[in-house]
């Protein structure tokens, strides 16, 4: 994949998250952020194109232009539905912005129909559901509860090794659900409000994070690699699996303490406390590489998709 068709990708990806036109303005820093950490990781210019994006210097035209290969296209869409659907359901304003750039692609209805019902069941599944791939702790029992959020972990790091956008829609219903399971086990009843604005204030943003997830496996040569090849490819390049990984075990780490705790930490300390333990992650992530990469080779993910949709 050469640097034009990378730029296009993720310009596209970017003005999916800007499409609902009234975005969170917690979720629009969150985005900012992304761009420069992706920035920092390959050197290329991410800011630039994220302020290109925000002040409108760049159209949706010019953006597919660089996508001159069906298996590109159908990539740039797939990602798109991913983006829009990360936060919920695609709203009006995403559906519209869906609409055009479908036709900009030149993608027949029929044909993406089916992407865009899998990325609508997977952001409505209800929380509350229980998933076989990832067991529950029936109470605040502190070994069950760190085995869940380990399993989840691993289990999410194993989806961003695999090529498919689904793999990547999945990780956001597996983070709320581990959030919830943690509420529940010490006496908690959540709903995906609640879950929702506790990721923000933690500071993961659903709609930056799979933008973050796509760039990290599109600046990693993963997704270059898997447009070459047919067959299940199981990525080489660990940094997005890491990421996915660290922020999980952050994630749960965070809830369990703060749910324990009666939920009087204020949004502050989990923001720094979730900061912390990201960073304590990233070195768990070397420790149990054999396990993610056998979980994703190993993942029946179409199985997995209709669990979290149940």
């Amino acid at each position: 994949m050469n640097p034009e068709q990378t730029r296009s990708l993720l310009t596209v990806c970017l003005m999916a998250a800007f499409s609902d036109g009234h975005q969170d303005p917690r979720e629009r820093d969150h985005v900012r952020d992304v761009a420069e950490s992706l920035s920092a990781q390959s050197g290329g210019d991410f800011m630039r194109l994220y302020q290109d994006v925000l002040l409108k210097r760049v159209t949706l035209e010019q953006a597919v232009a660089g996508l001159d290969s069906p298996e590109l296209r159908q990539l740039a869409f797939e990602m798109a539905v991913g983006v829009c659907d990360a936060d919920g359901v695609h709203d009006a304003d995403e559906t519209a912005f869906l609409d055009r750039l479908g036709d900009l692609l030149g993608l027949a209805r029929a044909a993406v129909a089916p992407v865009v019902r899998e990325a609508d069941a997977l952001a409505a599944a209800p929380v509350e559901e229980l998933i076989p791939e990832l067991p529950p702790a029936a109470s605040a029992d502190q070994p069950e509860l760190d085995r869940m959020i380990l399993n989840a972990a691993i289990l999410n790091g194993a989806l961003e090794l695999l090529p498919e956008t689904l793999a990547s829609m999945a990780i956001i219903p597996l983070q709320t659900r581990l959030v919830y399971r943690v509420g529940k086990a010490h006496g908690y009843e959540l709903d995906r409000g609640h879950i929702t604005d506790f990721l923000a204030t933690v500071g993961v943003g659903l709609t930056s994070q799979y933008v973050e997830q796509f760039g990290r496996k599109l600046v990693g040569g993963l997704l270059g690699k898997v447009l070459g090849r047919t067959g299940r490819t199981i990525g080489s390049e660990a940094t997005g699996s890491a990421f996915s990984f660290a922020t999980t075990y952050a994630l749960g780490h965070v809830a369990k303490r703060y749910y324990a705790g009666g939920r009087k930490l204020d949004a502050a300390s989990l923001k720094s406390t979730f900061a912390q333990t990201v960073d304590s992650a990233r070195g768990l992530q070397a420790q149990y590489a054999p396990q993610i990469t056998e979980r994703a080779r190993t993942l029946d993910l179409k199985r997995l998709m209709a669990e979290i949709r149940a």
